[in-house]
């Protein structure tokens, strides 16, 4: 016999919150899902302060590598550190056994950029999140 209750949502905007969900989601999915490891996936470069000036986050899985973040400050910019991150994550991943990247960005964002090194458009996301476009994009990591 199901239990009956009364539905009263609460509003949680925590961050706190929003973790506690979606590590709910991931006990459910690794419960489900053929992938037993999900490994995450960062390089930073700092100066010698400490300050952070080039940082890639992501995380590994199956054949997948799925890029969330990478930033270069704009001292650094156009001096090929994007790629030289890019490149080394992809590396490492590929010791990790995966065979694809996948990615979104926005349209201000560095679409050119993955393009350059090989990522093609898989979707896009229109009016996101007014006017804008996300775009979704992929590339095989071993030829």
């Amino acid at each position: 016999m199901t239990p009956t209750f009364t539905t009263n949502f609460t509003l949680d905007d925590s961050k706190e919150f929003a973790n506690a969900v979606e590590n709910k989601i991931a006990e459910f999915n690794w419960q489900n899902w053929e992938v037993s490891e999900r490994l995450s996936l960062g390089l930073k470069l700092e100066d010698e302060a400490g300050e952070l000036l080039a940082g890639f986050s992501a995380r590994t899985f199956g054949n997948w590598l799925q890029i969330d973040n990478l930033w270069v400050s704009e001292t650094l910019r156009g001096q090929n550190i994007g790629s030289q991150l890019l490149a080394e994550a992809e590396a490492i991943a590929i010791e990790r056994g995966c065979i694809f990247a996948i990615l979104d960005t926005l349209n201000f964002q560095a679409r050119p950029f993955y393009e350059a090194r090989g990522y093609t458009l898989q979707w896009t996301q229109v009016a996101y999140p007014k006017t804008g476009c996300k775009y979704f994009m992929v590339k095989n990591l071993v030829a």
